[in-house]
This record gives structure tokens, C-alpha cells and sequence, in this order.
């Protein structure tokens, strides 16, 4: 019996090994997914129920740290931001891009995340241009030109995401500045590059290459997918663009949504300048003419530039007859937040809902919604500056990230003519 015990014993051991083994050769990102470990995301609450763990706080944590951060940058000195900017996204469709360390593969994640990028780019951007540039078989495409339209962009890549051969950083580089050079002297040209590969099959010095874009005052910025490379490196210095490398999928979302927001205008490349701008009316459902940009005839709404009658299809652009700057009028007020940012909100301990002295709102101002958790216990909540108006986690995300005015100090605003008038 001892003997049948201890080879039981044994071949559950063996078995054990076996499966550390197999686990043992499977990498980091690998293994956890083979092994999840849900249990962990469960935690026991009060009755002894199980619930899902509520990442909320975290959430709002690191999205504060992060808000801090650009606060302090903004408040440190009076920034010029670019507000029309002319980015080209070079996208690696090498075959380094078809590794998959990034699941499904990194070509994958990258369409995935570019798509996201492009809508909230042009969220944040509204009088901005983006195109598209591909690098494959050692040779430099361009997908789109620049345009104000995410769908066509969206379209154009989803339908070329192939990958082969090498990729060749000077080919884009030369591509992409011959295309910036025609941008007028207010536009701000910058080139985001997504790179898988681990190298680059150059015809020529790439050096070169490098200075000539910031002689050119093209700030390039690299998010690398693989290890760290010094040429990547060397570029952003040069040209006062960004280099990053992504560690996984998450990070890699967070590093390109970064470069959603305007940055700072270079100091020698920010020049003042007053711009010549056409807000052109809308075309009847019904009408047909000439498009411009599309060199066709078509029927139904459309844009008409105030300057030489062409028809355009989409805003913002530039009238290909004249040359004038076509716009509408929300795009300007979309800019608008970028230049007077709203302040952060304190945090408030949630022990302060408890206090008998304190008489303040219970609710948030937002969505009037009970700042207490289930049971009467207090939870995190937030604090304007201004108007000392509270709001739950929810709303302070979206007061920052989309409204960009605080509802507590535009409903004081206007309300200071009616106690005016009643006096």
C-alpha cells in the first residue's frame, strides 16, 4: 500500500513537472494567457458574496497622476501649442511586423490602435491633416495624402496590411519631407513612425536624412515595438520629437493616444502668423457640380469655397483652385479648450461626507448621482477650485477629457445677470 501510495505520489509529481515544464518554456505574455488566473480579479465583499474587483480608483488614479502632469507643464510657462498640424503615420509593414508577441500579431494591434488614434486626432484636432505612409520590401508608400477625413484613412489601411521584407527608415523619411516641405509656414509638420523592426536597409547616409528634417523643422516621434534602437533615438533628439517603446498592447494605447493632444510649438518654430481663412456654405442635397478634389462630377451635399465657387466633399481643407484654407465654424471652437485648459479638481477625503460640520452637497453636481456607496459608506469624489462644486470620479473624467468646461462654474456664470437684474 506504502509503495502504490508513494509511485502515485511520484507519478503526481512527475505530472507536476511535466506541466511546469511546459509552462517554463512558454514566455511572460505566453503564459498569461494560457493562465489567467481569474479567481484573482474576485474579491468577498461584506454579505460574503463574490464580486468582480472594482478598478474604478485605480482607474481614476493613474488618469489624475497623468492630468497633474500635464498640468504642471501647462502652468510652468505660457506654451504655444500647434493647433493646425500636418501629421504624417508611418506605419512598419516589414516582416518584423508579423511577429506575435503582440496578440494576434503586431501588425494586428498596431491597425487596431492606429484607428482609434485617427478618430481622436481628429477629436482634439479639428483643423489638423493626417496621411498615411507605409514601409514594405525596403520601399517608402504613401497610403493617403493629407486629409481631414478618418474614414478614408481607416478604408485605405485596413485594406493594405500585408507585410514582407525589410523596412528602410530613410526612404520614409525622404518621402515624408518632400511632402512637408509644401506645407505653409504656420502648419506644424510632424511625423509619427510605428516600428517593428529591429533595423533599417538604407540606400544611403540616414544622417543626412536626419538633419535635412530638422532643417526642414519636421518633429519626428517613434513608438517602438520591439527593443530600444539608437538611429530611432538619435532622430527624436534631433528633431525634438519623442521615443518610446511599448511593453505591451495597453501601453502601446496609451503611448499613441499621447500624441493626440497638440504639443508644445518649438520655440525657434513658432512664428505667429495670421492665416487667411474661408468658411464656405453647404451645397443643396440635390445639387450636382465638379468636386475639385475628386476631379468628378457628383450629386449631393458638398461644400462651395466662398472665394472661387469650387466644390469641395469634407472640412477642413485647402480649395485646390485658390489655395485658401476652408474651415467651418465648430472647428474653431473645438480648439478653443487647448488653449485655456480646464484646471484639476481636488481630491477630497471621502471621510469629509461624514463630518456633522460639514452642510456641502451629497450628490454630485454632475450627475446628481449620491457620492455615498452602497451602505452609506463614502467614496472618492472631487472638488473644483473655482466654484467648490463636488463631482463622482465619472464626471471628473468626462468634465477633462470631453466637455472641457465645469458645468458648477458655467452655471454660476450665468446666473450672476439674474441676481444682478433682481438687485
Amino acid at each position: 500500500m506504502n509503495n502504490g501510495g508513494g509511485k502515485r505520489i511520484n507519478g503526481g509529481t512527475e505530472e507536476d513537472d511535466d506541466e511546469d515544464d511546459v509552462n517554463g518554456d512558454l514566455d511572460a505574455w505566453e503564459r498569461t494567457y494560457t493562465d489567467e488566473r481569474s479567481w484573482e480579479s474576485l474579491q468577498e465583499d461584506e454579505s460574503g458574496l463574490l464580486r468582480p474587483i472594482d478598478n474604478k480608483a485605480l482607474y481614476h488614479s493613474q488618469y489624475r497622476r497623468r492630468l497633474r502632469s500635464l498640468s504642471s507643464i501647462a502652468t510652468a510657462a505660457r506654451i504655444q501649442k500647434g493647433l493646425i498640424r500636418y501629421l504624417y503615420v508611418v506605419i512598419d509593414l516589414s516582416r518584423a511586423a508579423s511577429e506575435m508577441d503582440f496578440r494576434p500579431s503586431r501588425i494586428a494591434v498596431i491597425a487596431k490602435h492606429v484607428e482609434a488614434f485617427i478618430r481622436e486626432f481628429f477629436d482634439q484636432n479639428p483643423l489638423s491633416q493626417v496621411g498615411l505612409v507605409t514601409i514594405k520590401d525596403g520601399v517608402a508608400y504613401c497610403l493617403t495624402d493629407l486629409g481631414g477625413s478618418p474614414e478614408s484613412h481607416i478604408k485605405a489601411l485596413m485594406n493594405k496590411l500585408e507585410c514582407s521584407g525589410d523596412s528602410s527608415l530613410q526612404n520614409a523619411l525622404d518621402l515624408i519631407d518632400g511632402y512637408l516641405n509644401q506645407i505653409p509656414s504656420y502648419g506644424h509638420r510632424e511625423v509619427l513612425i510605428l516600428y517593428s523592426a529591429l533595423s533599417t536597409c538604407d540606400p544611403g547616409d540616414i544622417m543626412e536624412t536626419i538633419q535635412k528634417c530638422k532643417k526642414s523643422k519636421i518633429r519626428c516621434s517613434v513608438i517602438g515595438l520591439a527593443a530600444e534602437m539608437f538611429i530611432c533615438k538619435h532622430l527624436c533628439q534631433e528633431t525634438g520629437g519623442i521615443y518610446t517603446v511599448a511593453l505591451d498592447e495597453s501601453h502601446f494605447k496609451e503611448l499613441i493616444l499621447e500624441h493626440a493632444p497638440p504639443p508644445p510649438a518649438i520655440a525657434e518654430f513658432a512664428i505667429a502668423n495670421l492665416i487667411k481663412m474661408g468658411f464656405p456654405q453647404r451645397a443643396a442635397e440635390g445639387s450636382m457640380s465638379i468636386c475639385s478634389c475628386h476631379k468628378e462630377a457628383k450629386v449631393g451635399a458638398g461644400y462651395t469655397c466662398p472665394r472661387c465657387k469650387a466644390r469641395v466633399c469634407e472640412l477642413p481643407t485647402e480649395c485646390c483652385i485658390c489655395g485658401l484654407t476652408l474651415v467651418s465654424s465648430p472647428h474653431l471652437a473645438r480648439s478653443y479648450h487647448h488653449l485655456f485648459p480646464i484646471a484639476p479638481f481636488d481630491e477630497v477625503p471621502p471621510s469629509h461626507l461624514n463630518d456633522p460640520n460639514n452642510k456641502l452637497q451629497r450628490n454630485c453636481f454632475g450627475c446628481q448621482q449620491s457620492l455615498l456607496n452602497p451602505g452609506n459608506k463614502p467614496g472618492l469624489f472631487v472638488v473644483c477650485p473655482n466654484c467648490k462644486r463636488r463631482f463622482c470620479l465619472d464626471c471628473d473624467i468626462y468634465i477633462h477629457e470631453s466637455l472641457h468646461n465645469c458645468p458648477g462654474c458655467e452655471s454660476f456664470r450665468h446666473s450672476k445677470p439674474v441676481i444682478s437684474n433682481e438687485e
